[in-house]
Parts: structure tokens; C-alpha cells; sequence
């Protein structure tokens, strides 16, 4: 496979379609750096993209990894060579997630041990080890799949994050013998969880054509959220539901919002790349 002949074709195409790296980074929601690598020969598009990337330049996969347009005499013979080709880097992507995986389990799992044999060294029993030893856990099943699967586990993490943060704040409350860190907890997990998912959708509705129109939207709905949040702490806890690190917070979203729609009024308008 020839990086640099691949870098060539793509600018060809997308020059052709009268696009700039910029906005052919956008349509595919990454940076236009990654557009600039591919088309130097530093690298080339990843597996998950081509067929998006594809369509966009009006190419095959096969004319991509080809680096040139193919002619219906070799077309069965690039097919199979591509497929060949495809098929090995997809082998050592899924190979360097496995290894990385590994390592992330073995670096927790020693942790673990670590904590239980310095409690049971001191103490005698299992006490204080309990606490990270469940926040270790929970740390590795929701990490775990964006691990392992990549942009494709991102989703399946945001599932068990939904799902387990319950049973942990349980068992905390339970180990430090307070039971406000569940009660409490329990509802601020549910007015995130809500959140996060509503920021999601948000992205996923939007990233395709105005990404940076769907990090301001996102940053104006944390407002409502953050006063939800603050409301229900004050019932619960009696605490004033403003401060100085409240109305702090708002500004800077705010903020973060009216920059990300100016940077894409400006882009929209091209007045920037």
C-alpha cells in the first residue's frame, strides 16, 4: 500500500469537488490535520471512514486504496488486493486495542491486589480497601469497551456508566457507612445520566454538517442542568442554591458557547479554514 500515491489521489478527489481539507474534515467529523496527514502520505484514513470518505469524492474503496482510478480489466485483481490489504489493518488495529486493553485490566488488577493486601497487612481485614477497590472496578467496566472496540465502544460505555453507577454509589454508601452518598448521589446520577444522554443525541444529530453548532447547544443546555442540580441540593442538603462558583460556572459557559457559534458562523461564512 502506497501512503504517499493514496495522500495524492485523495487531494485529487477532493480538489475536484472543490473542497477544502477543512471542509472535507467537517463532513467526516475529524480534524482537517488528519486530512493534511493523508494526503502527505503520513497516514491514511481509518477503516470506519473510508466507505463516508468515499462516497464524498464519489471513489471506490478500491480506487482509494488504489490510489488511482481502476479500469475494469484489473478490477478483480485490486479488489482482492485491497481486500487482503484492509483486512491486515483492521487485524492490527483490532490486535493494538487487545494489547492496550490487557494492559489497562493488568494495571487495575494489580491495584486491587495492592490495596487488599496493604488493609489486610495493617488492619487485618478489609476495610478502607473496599472504597478504591470499587471505584477501580467501575472504572474498568465502563472503560473497558472504548478500550477494546474503539469509537465503536464509546456508546457501550455510556450504557454501563447509566446502568453501574447505581450499584456503586450503593456500595460506597454501604463501605463508609453514610447513607446520603447514595440517596443524594442517586439523584445527582440521574440528572447527569439525563444530561449526558440529551448531549449525545445533540452531537449525533448534528456532527455531521455543524459540529461546532453542536458544542455550543451542549454548553447552553449544561445551564438549565446546573440550576436543576443546584435546586434539588438545596432541598436536600439546605444549602443556598447560588454562589459565587454557580454564576462563575455560567459565565464561562456562556462564553464557551458564543465562541463555538461564532467559529462556525465564521467558518460557514469562510472567513476562517
Amino acid at each position: 500500500m502506497d501512503q504517499t500515491k493514496i495522500g495524492k489521489f485523495i487531494a485529487k478527489c477532493r480538489k475536484e469537488k472543490k473542497l477544502t481539507q477543512a471542509q472535507l474534515a467537517e463532513k467526516l467529523n475529524i480534524t482537517d490535520r488528519a486530512v493534511s496527514k493523508w494526503e502527505t502520505g503520513k497516514s491514511i484514513p481509518d477503516s470506519s471512514i473510508m466507505l463516508e470518505l468515499c462516497e464524498i469524492l464519489g471513489i471506490t474503496v478500491n480506487e482509494l486504496l488504489s490510489g488511482e482510478e481502476i479500469n475494469m480489466e484489473s478490477y478483480g485483481e485490486k479488489v482482492d488486493e485491497n481486500l487482503i490489504i484492509l483486512k491486515r489493518k483492521d487485524e492490527n488495529n483490532i490486535t493494538k486495542n487487545v494489547i492496550i486493553s490487557i494492559l489497562f485490566s493488568v494495571t487495575l488488577l494489580v491495584g486491587i491486589m495492592v490495596c487488599l493486601i496493604c488493609n489486610i497487612a495493617i488492619s487485618g481485614n478489609l476495610t478502607w480497601s473496599l472504597i478504591p477497590v470499587s471505584s477501580m472496578i467501575f472504572t474498568w467496566v465502563i472503560s473497558f469497551p472504548s478500550i477494546i472496540l474503539g469509537k465503536r465502544g464509546i456508546l457501550v460505555s455510556f450504557v454501563s456508566l447509566s446502568i453501574f453507577v447505581f450499584p456503586y454509589l450503593f456500595l460506597l454508601s454501604s463501605f463508609i457507612n453514610v447513607k446520603e452518598v447514595f440517596s443524594i448521589g442517586a439523584v445527582m446520577a440521574v440528572v447527569s445520566i439525563i444530561f449526558l444522554w440529551i448531549a449525545v443525541a445533540v452531537f449525533h444529530r448534528i456532527k455531521k454538517t455543524r459540529k461546532l453548532v453542536a458544542l455550543g447547544i451542549i454548553f447552553l443546555l449544561s445551564i438549565p442542568f446546573i440550576l436543576i442540580i443546584n435546586i434539588m441540593l438545596s432541598k436536600m442538603i439546605e444549602e443556598p442554591i447560588f454562589d459565587i462558583w454557580d454564576m462563575l460556572s455560567i459565565f464561562i459557559l456562556l462564553i464557551l458557547a458564543f465562541v463555538f457559534f461564532s467559529f462556525d458562523y465564521a467558518k460557514k461564512k469562510g472567513l476562517i479554514k
